[in-house]
């Protein structure tokens, strides 16, 4: 059936190569037009697993909290504290041109200028209280200034609003969905370039500093460090033309697998414009994996044509016997690449299922660019006799290597690969096993500790008792609950338990504050703190919480409670998420639930457990496609465990190797395990449909593989070390993402292609027996 295919899709294309260029050409011409509309697309909920149960709460409650999109923008003296005129001035500017940029929430504002930004003190007359900076301020008056120093500490802002050194104040904001002057979805990257130019550029100089963390921030500096994609796609451009040229030792044959690649690129790039998709910094790696791949594929066709040549057939012909030989193993290792990435779509976080869609895209073209139109362009290729001679002179040379290595396939050196290759495994299961879920490193994992934002992230952690890394803990009751002791009881005692959790660095609530309240009410004495029995006395304290400062919402049926974190490391999250659902069953009830959660870390937890409950689902699935696809191919059970054993070892050292380098398992991390089986299983489909045939011949397994490799043997090695030097550039990238990307997947590339040319000959040695 297969084969009646094959030689029917032959015949159509071959009798046709002209129009099949052409319809190339007007393809490319179409789809290249189409790319230059491609933009770059980094919204936060592209982010996040809007399904999660943490999600869907955090969505619920998002219009009268704030969402976890905020931004933090800390003014700091570099000389002395902050109460002198420049200081205020400056503040008062960055409030104002912060308060104007575009896709700001103008009402989630705040800093000492705002009018929420109040301080209440006991007086002989009972209460008196006002704006932080009254309206008469003026900050050139020391009076004015001493005043206000004053007030910030009757306020009780220290560590929130103003740092515990008093040399650094902060302004803060909530983002909105949807930009108000377009309707359209917030342009995150303009909104950090705005940032940039609008507040550092325009406020910062040798006596004041600017310091800007928040999701929209951390993506616009992974944004501006992804463009260096372009020099790290010229450079593998360059790296793969010169080792195609070693290899094939000819110009012409070095640029149509180039060629050839590009214009899978280019279509992939066109189709995702219309298909209404955007890259992200995360995919915008993908085209260089897309080129990649077509490349190494490339390679198997041009080794195979020039074979045929050199034996003495056209060049036309040879490209037919190539188009007939490789398009069902080339078909199927292709097809495997395609259903690997597509099984990322099990992972319910939109950045991933994009990259899912744009890989499975872009890899699919290649059947059509590689398998199709390579071999037509080979038919009207003319190799001279200089070129067959240094064919068959590197042939030679190439033999004495492959003699060597098909002593893999001797039963004796079979056993010994095999012996060490579990007990790497077996070592590889410990370590993997080890290994730990989402981010091990302070600060923003996309980014390099050294970058700006990272700095600025340690700053304002070092400097405030707040930070970017909170945690809110949605207390969901009946309304007017904030007037009952009970259920105030209830919300103060769990928020102390949490304040003691380790990584909770401090932690607020409706309780907490209306105990603090209730102080005042008695001359400020602290044994007062309490929470008053009496209904009355609660209804007076709660009153003087307005709903702007998030503590609670219209009818008091919801009260979070804040807790700012140390850091967002995996085990900081894992070990204050675990606490929140241990201690909330000891005062749940009907009428009383403590949901999570809201805020940044909320997202990363439950980022985090999305990734978790996906990982084993996506292995499953994409080791099944693999199976399925081998099995079809090679109808043989033995086949498919030769090709199938190797890939298991390799993955489950990969993750080993994530433990070794504490490189967690996240957003950007868990693809590449994906990524390297999808693509791994190409060399050892490519070296079995050689040896299969032969094997089905009676021959025996040395003389099949010696002859495998003779046929593949040099296309899979060029692959394997062309594939792992073009992404290892990828370990001077600005991007500490894509640096642990280059490592891993250059790993996965390298020992793939060392499983397919000594563990899976070890492997046939053992399925394939010697008959006496």
């Amino acid at each position: 059936m297969l084969s009646k295919l094959t030689d029917f899709l032959e015949t159509i294309v071959f009798r046709h190569r002209a129009w099949v260029i052409g319809v190339f050409l007007a393809c490319s011409g179409l789809l290249l037009y189409q790319s230059m509309h491609l933009k770059l697309d980094a919204a936060f909920t592209k982010n996040i697993p809007l399904n999660h149960t943490y999600m869907q709460n955090y969505m619920k409650h998002q219009k009268n909290f704030g969402g976890a999109n905020s931004i933090l923008v800390s003014v700091c003296n570099r000389e002395g504290t902050i109460f002198n005129q420049n200081f205020f001035d400056r503040l008062k500017d960055v409030h104002d041109s912060l308060f104007f940029i575009p896709g700001v929430d103008r009402s989630q504002v705040t800093s000492l200028y705002s009018a929420s930004t109040r301080f209440t003190e006991v007086v002989e007359e009972g209460f008196s209280g006002g704006p932080v900076i009254p309206a008469d301020f003026s900050s050139d008056d020391p009076a004015a200034l001493k005043l206000v120093s004053e007030n910030i500490t009757k306020a009780g802002i220290v560590g929130r609003m103003v740092s515990d050194d008093f040399k650094c104040s902060m302004v803060t904001a909530q983002l909105l969905e949807l930009d108000p002057q377009t309707g359209q979805k917030l342009d995150t990257l303009t909104f950090a370039e705005n940032l940039e130019t609008k507040l550092r550029e325009q406020y910062e100089d040798e006596r004041i500093s600017i310091h800007i963390i928040g999701f929209a921030k951390m993506v616009g500096d992974v944004a501006d460090g992804a463009k260096d994609v372009l020099l790290f796609f010229a450079i593998a451009i360059a790296i793969t033309a010169l080792m195609v040229y070693f290899f094939c030792k000819s110009l012409l044959l070095t640029v149509l697998p180039l060629l050839c690649s590009i214009v899978a690129v280019i279509w992939q790039l066109g189709l995702l414009t219309l298909l209404g998709f955007g890259l992200d910094p995360m995919s915008i790696l993908v085209p260089f994996l897309v080129f990649a791949i077509g490349v190494s594929h490339g390679v198997q066709m041009i080794n195979y044509v020039s074979k045929e040549v050199v034996a003495g057939h056209t060049a036309k012909t040879g490209a037919e016997r190539a188009f007939r030989t490789l398009l069902i193993p080339g078909g199927v290792a292709l097809l495997s690449d395609t259903v690997g990435f597509m099984t990322l779509l099990v992972i319910d976080i939109g950045i991933i299922r994009e990259l899912a869609i744009t890989a499975s895209m872009g890899v699919a073209v290649i059947i059509l660019t590689n398998l199709i139109l390579l071999p037509v362009l080979m038919s009207y290729v003319k190799l001279g006799e200089g070129y067959k001679l240094r064919f068959n002179k590197q042939a030679a040379r190439a033999d004495r290597f492959w003699t060597l290595l098909a002593n893999c396939s001797n039963k004796g050196e079979a056993r010994i690969i095999l012996v060490v290759v579990a007990a790497l495994f077996v070592y590889g299961w410990y370590q993997s096993d080890q290994m730990k879920i989402g981010d091990l490193h302070a600060g923003a994992p996309a980014l390099h500790e050294s970058s700006r934002y990272n700095q600025d992230t340690f700053l304002i952690t070092d400097k405030y008792a707040i930070s970017v890394d909170y945690l809110s803990v949605l207390v969901e009751t009946v309304p007017s609950a904030c007037t009952s002791h009970e259920v105030m009881s209830a919300i103060d005692e769990f928020q102390w338990k949490m304040e003691n959790v380790k990584g909770v660095q401090s932690a607020v609530s409706l309780a907490s504050v209306a105990k603090l309240i209730n102080a005042g009410y008695n001359e400020g004495n602290p044994k007062w703190r309490v929470l008053p029995r009496n209904q009355q006395t609660m209804v007076q304290n709660v009153a003087r919480v307005d709903t702007s400062s998030g503590l609670l919402n219209g009818d008091c049926s919801v009260m979070p409670i804040i807790l700012f974190m140390e850091d967002h490391k995996a085990e900081t999250i894992t070990r204050v998420v675990e606490a929140v659902k241990q201690y909330r069953q000891e005062y749940e009830t009907d009428e009383l639930q403590f949901k999570l959660a809201s805020g940044p870390v909320g997202v990363m937890a439950a980022t985090n457990e999305a990734v978790s409950e996906a990982q084993t689902p996506m292995m499953m699935y994409v080791f099944g496609a693999v199976i399925i696809l081998c099995w079809l191919s090679f109808r043989s059970l033995r086949a498919t465990l030769a090709v199938v054993i190797p890939l298991y070892v390799v993955s489950v050292l990969a993750q080993a190797l994530m433990t070794k380098l504490q490189i967690g398992l996240t957003v950007s991390t868990l693809p590449v395990i994906a990524l390297g089986v999808g693509i791994g299983v190409d060399y050892g489909i490519y070296i079995l449909s050689t040896m299969s045939h032969n094997l089905n011949q009676g021959m025996s397994v040395r003389n099949a593989y010696f002859d495998a490799l003779k046929e593949r043997g040099s296309a899979v090695l060029f692959t394997g070390i062309t594939l792992a030097i073009g992404v290892s550039t990828w370990v001077f990238s600005s991007l500490k993402f894509q640096m642990d990307m280059g490592i891993l997947l250059t790993f996965m590339f390298v020992v793939n292609m060392l499983g397919a040319i000594i563990v899976l000959p070890a492997l046939a040695a053992v399925f394939w027996p010697e008959k006496k």
